[in-house]
């Protein structure tokens, strides 16, 4: 391939799906001088190791990570163990809980094995901001906050919105996006990768570039937000709507596969190593009835099991699904439980974890999504006062068995 068809290539790659790109002719240049010189370039990408798990969301942002890679970049894979205990106030409405260092530290651990399962490791570069911020010192604290001005700030969306509502906005929160920004300034970033609602604090880093003299000021990229298997709300552990990276091949495969049509469409553009083209013809074929939605969807689970284990559990996760779900049949692992006679139906369903709560419970009764050996549950005060063996189901992937009496 010619040079200019690398280039060309390259970019194709790393401009999908894209949201918005800020300098990507500085882009261009650092491709173009890898593929004439073979000099690499950097691009950085922030994880704040609030939690402990990783989910497809956040492998959109690293996806991508690879993309660069696979076209000459090292990866600045920046822990923000300092950052975290303070706590990133985007999209936040009110102030977050610090926490403590020991969660943070036994969070960037678990965050740094699974990213490579996606990334190449002998290209990134794990860094920790504590090494930096904490040099800062008070001094050079006091001096970064004299690059921004309250007022500014304020422009923020979600500040200007907890400002009008007289919400409180703690100190800390303003000196965030600066701590983050001053991360560029000390790791000399080429480019910086995050999501849309990061676009403040991406670009700080380039404000803070060119304030502190690095000599240059990163390009910005931004992806979208991958929504959750609701298809509304972005995806997050404490909404119950998330596909984590390190669950089991067979949840995986079954929450892929419980995701609407449309949004099928979506998770593939951002997840899928399929190009562009092959997922337009799928698309066709779909829409010209010539491909079912379902066999699409099941394309795209295995793809996705596939990348986080092997085509073997692929494989097997769909034939187990199949077993379960195509032939009526109950999972051979579920989870055993003995309960009291005359245990309530809802309360049967928390204590089972089946259900988050009681009141999620009797909605998920109402509509339909509650089933005891296959028949639906039609009364929400319904006690389990019959001793025997019961399965117990709440929509079409989680069971468990109860031993009553």
């Amino acid at each position: 391939m010619q040079m200019q068809e690398r280039i060309e290539a390259a970019l194709s790659q790393i401009t999908r799906a894209t949201a918005e790109i800020i300098d990507l002719e500085r882009i261009e240049t650092l491709i173009k001088r890898y593929v004439e010189t073979g000099e690499r370039y950097t691009v950085k990408a922030g994880f704040d190791p609030t939690g402990s798990d990783l989910h497809l969301g956040h492998t959109v942002l690293l996806s991508k990570l690879r993309t660069f890679q696979q076209n000459g970049a090292r990866i600045q894979l920046l822990i923000g163990d300092f950052t975290a205990t303070i706590g990133d106030p985007t999209g936040k409405s009110e102030t977050r809980k610090v926490l403590d260092r020991e969660t943070v530290l036994a969070n960037a651990k678990t965050y740094t094995d699974q990213v490579f399962k996606i990334l190449d490791p002998d290209l990134t570069d794990v860094v920790f901001n504590s090494e930096w911020l904490e040099a800062l010192g008070a001094s050079g604290l006091v001096a970064l906050t004299t690059t921004y001005n309250v007022a500014r700030m304020l422009e923020r969306d979600d500040f200007e919105k907890r400002y009008k509502a007289g919400k409180s906005i703690s100190v800390s929160e303003f000196i965030y996006p600066l701590l983050q920004g001053y991360d560029s300034v000390a790791l000399k970033s080429d480019i910086e990768i995050g999501g849309t609602d990061q676009k403040f604090n991406l670009l700080m880093g380039r404000h803070l570039q060119r304030v502190y003299g690095v000599g240059k000021e990163q390009a910005v990229l931004m992806m979208p937000i991958l929504e959750g298997l609701d298809g509304v709300q972005k995806m997050s552990k404490s909404l119950d709507n998330y596909i984590g990276i390190t669950e089991s091949p067979k949840d995986i495969y079954a929450k892929t596969l419980s995701i609407s049509d449309d949004l099928m469409w979506r998770y593939y553009e951002l997840l899928s190593e399929k190009s562009l083209e092959e997922i337009a013809q799928m698309k066709d074929e779909v829409a010209a009835g010539r491909l079912h939605p379902k066999a699409a969807k099941e394309a795209l689970a295995m793809e996705l099991v596939a990348r986080f284990y092997d085509k073997a559990a692929a494989k097997e996760a769909k034939e187990a699904f199949d077993r379960v779900f195509k032939a009526k049949q109950t999972p051979d692992d579920m989870p055993e439980f003995s309960l009291e006679s005359g245990t309530w139906i809802c309360k049967a369903l928390t204590e089972t974890g089946l259900e988050p709560s009681t009141s999620q419970a009797r909605r998920d009764i109402k509509q339909g999504a509650v089933r005891i050996d296959g028949e639906k549950v039609q009364d929400e005060r319904l006690a389990l006062d019959k001793a025997g063996t019961y399965v117990l189901q709440v929509g079409k992937r989680k069971f468990a068995k109860v031993k009553v009496g």
